[in-house]
């Protein structure tokens, strides 16, 4: 209604209300600033020193990004992808505010199962299976990430 107003649209934008896009987008929007610090702080720690090692030794810009920059900054990367998974699969106020009635996430899934069908053990089932499934994935993702590390150390 602001555009509106203001006289740049003349109706709402229709692909940024009631679909999976919108909900996306709104997502991203809400936790970019949770993932940006945590990557930001790790870019930051890296020596200026091991690059320009890198470039001395006839790195291209890909090169020393794959082999120096990447690595290095690893730990802000999972941090901040694991700071901002966890709760966006349980968030159920964005997607029912944005995406309308046809998209079910599984939080708007318990919310359903406490609130309108007043079924509380099968929402507490629910939403323990999903806390067991976000363990396992977090597990997995660690797993593979240490044992790329302790496997490109033994060689």
């Amino acid at each position: 209604s602001g555009l509106k107003s203001l006289g740049i649209i003349d109706q709402p934008l229709e692909f940024l209300l009631y679909n999976p896009f919108a909900v996306t987008i709104t997502l991203a929007h809400a936790w970019i600033a949770f993932t940006v610090l945590p990557i930001f702080v790790s870019l930051e720690k890296i020596d200026r020193s091991l690059l320009d090692a890198a470039t001395d030794l006839g790195d291209t810009k890909w090169q020393r990004f794959f082999r120096v920059t990447l690595p290095l900054s690893a730990p802000g990367t999972i941090g901040a992808a694991l700071l901002v998974f966890i709760p966006t699969v349980g968030d159920y106020v964005t997607p029912s505010l944005v995406g309308g009635p046809g998209g079910t996430m599984i939080g708007n899934l318990i919310q359903e199962l406490f609130l309108r069908q007043n079924n509380a053990p099968l929402g507490a089932a629910v939403a323990i299976l999903m806390m067991l499934v976000i363990g396992v994935l977090v597990a997995l993702f660690l797993w593979a990430i240490g044992f790329r590390r302790l496997r490109s150390r033994m060689s």
